[in-house]
């Protein structure tokens, strides 16, 4: 995929509007700025944050293309949360709650939410304490956060009660699963990364304690 067209944008997420792709470009050059001064992705990746971080993040769109009602936990720097804000504009009536409890992190994501004036809405506390300020999300999602089970830990307030989680992981993926259903049990489907050749995102259902 080749970086800044509306192609690959188009290969990771499925159907999007010129006018979506021209404001995630926009994006993109925000975040730069932003990111000079608060760090919010590891500086090895930050020349590449379209293909790293945004096409790696929409390609979630494509795995669910009509859930309405979303939450990313952790979303320091928008990926996926805000990259995701910006593809729900084009479905009537969605939107995402951004769960972060970094405070300079939380004024980026709000400023981001103020420019574009995007769907979504920060939820600046600690996951544990978000749970009863979110109601019913459809979709749990999460990047670079935490082990698969100490994401079902964090998420299963809402897991348990009918959401699905759709969790961004890497090669190692399989070991985190095998010590998840010591205390999970979960409908399980991987979706290989269409941005990582080593990476999956781990779409997660039915989820219950064991």
């Amino acid at each position: 995929m080749s970086s800044f067209s509306q192609e690959s944008l188009q290969e990771a997420a499925g159907p999007v509007s010129r006018e979506t792709f021209d404001r995630l470009v926009a994006f993109e050059a925000m975040f730069q700025k932003w990111n000079c001064s608060i760090n919010l992705v590891a500086q090895s990746t930050s020349n590449d944050v379209w293909q790293r971080h945004i096409l790696d993040s929409a390609q979630l769109a494509r795995i669910e293309p009509e859930a309405k009602h979303w939450v990313d936990i952790g979303s320091g720097g928008g990926f996926p949360g805000l990259v995701m804000a910006f593809l729900l504009a084009e479905r009537e009536g969605a939107s995402i709650d951004l769960v972060e409890s970094n405070r300079k992190k939380a004024s980026f994501l709000q400023a981001v939410i103020g420019q574009f004036g995007l769907a979504a809405r920060v939820v600046a506390r600690r996951i544990e304490d978000s749970h009863a300020l979110v109601s019913k999300p459809q979709i749990v999602t999460a990047r670079a956060l935490a082990s698969l089970s100490v994401l079902l830990d964090l998420t299963a307030p809402w897991l348990t009660a009918g959401a699905r989680g759709l969790f961004h992981k890497g090669r190692d993926y399989r070991a985190e699963v095998q010590e998840s259903v010591n205390r999970w049990a979960f409908d399980l489907v991987e979706h290989p990364s269409m941005t990582d050749p080593q990476g999956v995102i781990l779409e997660l259902s039915n989820v219950r304690a064991r």
